[in-house]
């Protein structure tokens, strides 16, 4: 009696095909794939089987889908070093890629326990939040908070929000150059919120960074805490000034 043998489901052909297309630099890293209805036309099922195609692509690193953008290959981690300047734009640019951000939300509040502990202020007194998305050829990689003491910077949030940059927010308002006092590195699991910001899933592998910058009298300026997506990108500790 001939045995049968077990077949591949097409849906797992269709991952390993593209898969193979990635392999062999058909589509590199930040390329977008063809469409739902291009691979179900290419590969001849509908777009349901090429849907979990891509989700188990997905899941296994190789993919990211970006909503109402496609499906897009995954880049290879961006080398982000900290140090003793420690500057988004110019660390990204770098690495030879290219940064943006996303303001998620610009508040002045009272600063709690740890906040006014960092920045050498009272419990109560007030501060500028500035919260956002960092992302490197589109794909988010990091969740990032900054605080700031409102009374030393009443502008702030204006040219932050004119700039959305940290320096050149800070440069508007007289300070010249700043330094990173400290840096503590924790590992984390992401929250949903979090998650859906850096588009990982809920409990992923995140790292915490938790940082305080000070001027040139060494007066603490910026208390922030970023949280980066673990896959996306490689912490390299920098000696010496960058400048």
């Amino acid at each position: 009696m001939t045995q049968s043998r077990k077949k591949t489901p097409v849906w797992q052909s269709i991952s390993q095909s593209l898969t193979a297309d990635i392999g062999e630099g058909r589509y590199r890293p930040g390329d977008k794939l063809p469409t739902e209805a291009e691979l179900s036309a290419r590969f001849g099922v509908n777009r349901h089987t090429v849907r979990h195609a891509l989700k188990d692509m997905a899941e296994r690193g190789l993919v990211h889908a970006r909503r109402g953008a496609g499906v897009f290959v995954a880049q290879s981690p961006t080398d982000y070093p900290i140090g003793k300047r420690v500057r988004f734009h110019r660390n990204l640019q770098k690495a030879g890629r290219l940064p943006a951000k996303e303001t998620l939300s610009i508040e002045t509040r009272s600063a709690d326990a740890r906040e006014a502990e960092a920045l050498a202020l009272s419990k109560g007194d007030r501060v500028h939040v500035y919260e956002g998305l960092s992302l490197a050829d589109d794909q988010p990689i990091l969740v990032f908070r900054s605080v700031f003491p409102a009374d030393r910077f009443p502008a702030l949030l204006e040219h932050m929000t004119a700039s959305q940059s940290v320096t050149a927010a800070l440069k508007a308002c007289g300070i010249e150059d700043y330094t990173r006092a400290s840096t503590r590195l924790t590992a984390k699991r992401a929250t949903a919120t979090q998650a859906l910001h850096l588009r990982i899933q809920e409990g992923d592998p995140i790292l915490r960074s938790v940082g305080i910058n000070v001027d040139p009298d060494g007066v603490p300026i910026e208390y922030g805490v970023s949280w980066f997506a673990g896959d996306r990108v490689t912490l390299t500790f920098a000696e010496g000034d960058e400048g």
